[in-house]
């Protein structure tokens, strides 16, 4: 796909519609190719109010692969790409804030916190690292180039410049990346070897949120490592949990911190590990600690996908991108980074009276 033409708006990128037809091979070359652009957007979006498929033309300022503004009664071009901004919503904001780690003329090493989307997705948009830090350092071209999962706290590395971009993101293609995370979960059972290799295949299913370990040749290897016992000490469940909707703002910082009070967990000893994944599938680290029946504080996807409100903030999934190291594809030197934040038992929520 051809680099937009358009500069993200609000630190929001353009949308790309490919037209039908053409030569090249995508999933609409065999389509008939619409007399006009006014044709084909009703064709695109048939549900959309007139005013609004024309509102994509000014108000969206849709352009062609060439940067050249289209309008209503333009033929298409087959195949062709086309640009426009599309409308977003306000959303509530995500009460926690990014720590800058690392910053140089192409790279911009970042701490996300808990609840932050890395990137816009589905109804998150506004609220993610990458728009949040377009708008706040003025960089449109910063692009996040390796996946966090939203819930997941830790180091994040985004990229400033295109023209060094592809070589960073090799690194990770590749899998010349050491990423070091850590993790609190269940004590385990004294038979089990530490450290450990978890080799299995993993699966997601269309339409569900949890991945699946099934039979077959393994594509997901982890490294597991246990670290030390945690035993959290009784105190104030209020002051430790994060803020639930409507309450005021809470800096991440100001949770972290493993002297801290907090509830006990059911009774149930718990301990910290050390993950490293070898591959980087989809949850992997969470779903491989969860098939040794030791799944992580805080998630609410495994063992049991409890379909969490997003705003929802009080029970962080205790799970941490602790390093990141690399030799630098532009100097040779090593790089080596590491999380500020901190893992904190005292800040999942005990409620319902057990470990999640």
């Amino acid at each position: 796909m051809p680099r937009s033409p358009l500069p993200p708006r609000e630190g929001i990128s353009a949308t790309a519609l490919r037209a039908p037809g053409g030569k090249a091979t995508h999933a609409k070359n065999h389509l008939p190719v619409p007399d006009s652009i006014g044709e084909w957007l009703e064709t695109e979006f048939p549900e959309a109010a007139p005013e609004s498929r024309r509102a994509l033309l000014t108000e969206g300022d849709m352009r062609d692969e060439e940067g050249h503004p289209v309008t209503w009664d333009d033929p298409v071009i087959p195949g062709g790409f086309y640009f426009f901004h599309r409308p977003v919503p306000p959303e509530e904001r995500i009460p926690f804030e990014v720590g800058i780690v690392f910053e140089d003329d192409d790279l911009l090493v970042v701490d996300k916190p808990h609840f932050l989307a890395s990137t816009p997705n589905g109804r998150f948009v506004r609220e993610c690292v990458v728009t949040r830090l377009r708008v706040d350092f003025d960089q449109p071209d910063l692009v996040a180039i390796h996946r966090l999962d939203r819930i997941t706290a830790g180091l994040l590395v985004l990229s400033k410049r295109p023209e060094t971009r592809g070589r960073y993101q090799r690194l990770f293609q590749d899998r010349r990346v050491t990423k070091t995370y850590r993790a609190l979960a269940p004590l385990p059972p004294e038979d089990m070897e530490s450290p450990l290799l978890r080799r299995s295949r993993l699966i997601k299913p269309v339409g569900g949120r949890q991945v699946l370990e099934v039979e077959g040749e393994p594509n997901a290897i982890s490294r597991i490592r246990l670290v030390r016992t945690v035993t959290p000490t009784r105190g104030d469940t209020e002051a430790a949990r994060p803020p639930r909707r409507g309450e005021s703002d809470v800096s991440p910082h100001d949770r972290t911190g493993e002297d801290k009070e907090g509830p006990p967990r059911g009774g149930e000893e718990i301990a910290e590990y050390v993950l490293e994944p070898i591959t980087g599938k989809t949850h992997q680290l969470r779903v491989h600690m969860n098939a040794l029946g030791l799944p992580i504080l805080g998630d609410p996807v495994y063992p049991v996908d409890v379909g969490p409100d997003p705003y929802d903030f009080t029970s962080p999934l205790q799970l941490l991108a602790a390093e990141i190291a690399f030799d630098d594809p532009l100097t040779g030197l090593r790089r080596r980074f590491k999380s500020a934040l901190e893992l904190d038992p005292a800040a999942v929520s005990s409620e319902s009276g057990e470990t999640r």
